[in-house]
């Protein structure tokens, strides 16, 4: 089954591309969806689609894969024998129009692509043995039912200098149940204006600051039911966390009476360091004080949201 092209991106700007992947789930987008993908979750994956942030473009990261894109596929073909292609197209699927599909390359004579990566050298365990990261897996399986190929293949630079390079397989079963989330996200969540819910994540909440980075110092009516079932639970968190902290500080002062003026206890088990460190400080109170001028060139302000809970009073 042939895949559509929606549109060529070899004149594209980044700005565009990224304006064109707001038409659809793309590859990198499924492990997000799936609940794989560790750098971005669901919520502002919705944002983005629904045009209220689309990723950052200044990144080292992504500019030094592009960078280092020709010489990972160089060397797979240097490696293995098989020649690639470039496909600067978008691509989207036949049956399922939110499907999108921007690959790295094709494999001449096969019905593979082939997925060009660079990553530092701490993530090297991610890729040892069969080993493959999940977010990754979820990519290529989605580029596969969108173009209804067979296999991928997928060259990573590791560090800049460990190459390697793997095979990864059709899964019907998983793609069946990838396209029923994507289709489910993209429909009851993008199309119908329903973000999902927010979670803990890092990424949802470094969205929120950019979303809403300072108060306007008005006062809003909350949904009471909602509203105070969330706080009740904050409220409940915070005193077990209490808890666990005061029972935390009383094991440790017990160990440090066993320890004493030792550096080191040790037990068949473990080993307990109890360390002497210094640590140099700016008096900045006595700075502000003796040095104005000092104080105030050298002092960057910035600004931040902190959020406070406080139980109301109620009059009987």
């Amino acid at each position: 089954m042939q895949a559509e092209v929606l549109a060529l991106t070899r004149d594209m700007s980044r700005e565009e591309w990224l304006r064109a992947r707001q038409k659809g789930i793309g590859g990198s987008d499924a492990s997000v969806i799936l609940g794989f993908n560790p750098w971005k979750s669901a919520f502002q994956l919705y944002v983005e689609k629904t045009g209220g942030l689309i990723e950052e473009i200044d990144n080292d990261a992504i500019y030094w894969g592009n960078v280092l894109e020709d010489v990972v596929a160089d060397e797979f073909t240097r490696r293995t024998g098989k020649r690639v292609r470039r496909r600067n197209q978008i691509f989207r699927h036949k049956d399922h129009d939110f499907m999108l599909a921007n690959i790295d390359r094709d494999v001449v004579g096969e019905k593979a692509l082939l997925e060009c990566k660079t990553t530092n050298a701490f993530n090297y365990d991610a890729w040892t043995d069969d080993n493959i990261p999940p977010a990754y897996i979820c990519q290529l399986q989605h580029y596969m039912a969108v173009l209804d190929y067979e296999k991928a293949y997928i060259a990573v630079l590791i560090g800049g200098q460990k190459f390697v390079w793997k095979e990864i397989e059709r899964d019907d079963e998983f793609i069946e149940l990838m396209i029923e989330h994507e289709k489910d996200f993209w429909e009851n969540h993008v199309l119908a204006g329903v973000p999902p819910e927010v979670d803990g994540s890092d990424s949802a909440s470094e969205l929120l600051k950019q979303m809403y980075p300072e108060d306007n110092g008005e006062t809003i009516m909350l949904p009471s039911d909602d509203a105070e079932t969330l706080i009740e639970a904050i409220e409940s968190i915070k005193a077990e966390v209490r808890e666990k902290q005061a029972l935390q500080k009383e094991y440790e002062n017990k160990l440090k009476l066993m320890i004493g003026d030792a550096q080191t206890g040790v037990t068949p088990k473990f080993e307990v360091h109890h360390k002497t460190f210094e640590r140099n400080s700016i008096d900045t109170k006595r700075l502000k004080q003796e040095l104005p001028d000092i104080a105030e060139k050298y002092t960057k302000q910035s600004t931040y949201r902190r959020m406070t809970i406080k139980q109301v009073e109620v009059n009987e």
